[in-house]
Order: structure tokens, then sequence, then C-alpha cells
């Protein structure tokens, strides 16, 4: 049954726009993993605009009696800095992504090209002593696979952002294909396949109907915003069923 890993960061985003330590980030962690998720996603961007460096510490050290079964997934950029970060706590799952710095958000997958294949080649290097599962951030195009796995990638996470913008235009369907595409062509290779970016409780079941099948779903913004509503345990229950309609009822 696929996973659901729960993002964090908009949690420490609305964290961060006060000095008074709330909503309190491992408090949330700790209801995500009670209320059913299958992991945590951390993503320690270098402005530190939502998760912080010390976060990742105090969550994996929070995650301690949970841990491996439920995983931590540290998703970034490859620099120097993210890299250590990944040696110090030595996640289950790290989800790289070709983000600048100052990216507003994780918008596209990796292309590959001369200098990015050096940066993820030497990234690979580091990541694969320490035994965590490594994932690249890829586009949904099934071209855009046979790359991440001759570098040595674990897996792809296939960005679903566009997907999802396609679903609120009311044309899902050449999006979905897209995505569908890829991850046979990842399972063909022999990858781990994971979703991730905008997904919602709309357009996760028609997402999920059609794709063969995958490892997991990493949410957060959008479980987030229903949580302003229905609650947050209630929030990642209703992922979970959304990800395993069978098994939910």
């Amino acid at each position: 049954m696929p996973r659901l890993s729960v993002n964090l960061n908009k949690i420490a985003l609305l964290r961060n726009s006060r000095r008074t330590g709330v909503p309190d980030v491992l408090r949330f962690g700790r209801l995500a993993l009670e209320a059913g998720a299958d992991g945590l996603t951390l993503h320690p961007r270098p402005d530190e605009r939502h998760v912080r460096r010390d976060d990742v510490f105090a969550v994996a050290e929070m995650m301690r009696p949970w841990r491996p079964s439920r995983e931590l997934n540290l998703e970034g950029y490859p620099d120097r800095r993210f890299l250590d970060i990944v040696a110090a706590v030595q996640p289950e799952q790290c989800t790289l992504v070709p983000d600048a710095p100052d990216a507003f958000t994780s918008e596209e997958g990796w292309k590959l090209d001369p200098a990015q294949h050096r940066l993820v080649d030497r990234a690979l290097a580091e990541l694969k002593p320490l035994g965590c599962r490594v994932i690249l951030f890829v586009d949904p195009e099934p071209a855009a696979v046979a790359p991440a796995h001759n570098l040595g990638a674990d897996g792809v996470e296939i960005y679903t952002g566009g997907y999802a913008a396609a679903f609120r235009a009311g044309a899902p369907d050449p999006a979905r294909a897209g995505c569908v595409a890829t991850a046979m062509r990842a399972r063909e290779l022999g990858l781990v396949v994971n979703i991730g970016h905008d997904l919602n409780l709309d357009n996760l079941p028609p997402l999920v109907a059609t794709m063969p099948e995958f490892a997991e779903a990493s949410v957060g913004h959008e479980l987030t915003a229903d949580a302003l509503v229905i609650g947050f345990a209630a929030a990642v229950r209703a992922y979970r069923a959304a990800l395993n309609p069978a098994k939910t009822g």
C-alpha cells in the first residue's frame, strides 16, 4: 500500500511568523504519526523560511521510537550544508531536488545536464554509504527516468504540480497520463516511485486509480490547508484513506 509522508514545512512556516514557538513542529509531527502517517518529510532550505536545521535534529530524535518503520524523509538541494545535515541525521530516505537556494518552491525536476550530472553524482557518492534511499525529483516525462537510473538513484519522485494545475483547470487527463507513463518507466527499471506536490483530497483518488504501483506520496501544503477546516489528525487520516481506498473502505 502507498505510504503517506506528511511534510511539516507549512507548520514551520506558520510558527516562524511569531516568536512564540507556536505551532510546535514536534507536536504536529507526533500528531501525524499517531494519526497513521507512515513518515514525515522535512525540507530545510538555506534561508530557513520554514523548517530550520535544528528542527531536523529535533524531529529525528522525536521519531526515534517509530523509526525505521515510520520513515524520515529529508528533501533538499545537494549543497554542502544539506549533505552535512543528512550525514548527521541519517534519514531512511533522502530526496534530492534541483531548486536554487532562492526558489519559491520545488516546481521542476532534474534535467541532468552535465553540470547537474556532476552535482548529483557527487551527492550520491556521499549519500549511498549512509544507507538511506536516494530519490531524485523528476518531471512527469518518461525520458527523465533512465538518466536517474543510470546515475544510481534508488528511485524517483514524480512532480505532480502540473497534474494538480490541470485538474483545477478541468482537463487533467494528459497530465495524469504523463505521471502514469513516467511511473511505468520507473517500474520497468526497478526504481522506487514516489509522487508529490499539490496533491489533495480531490486530485489524489483519480491519480491513485490510474497509477501503477507506487511507494509513497509526500503531502504538506494541501493537507495543512485541509487541517484548518477538519483538524490535523483528521486530515492525515483522510489523506491516508485517499491513498489506500481499497484498504480503508
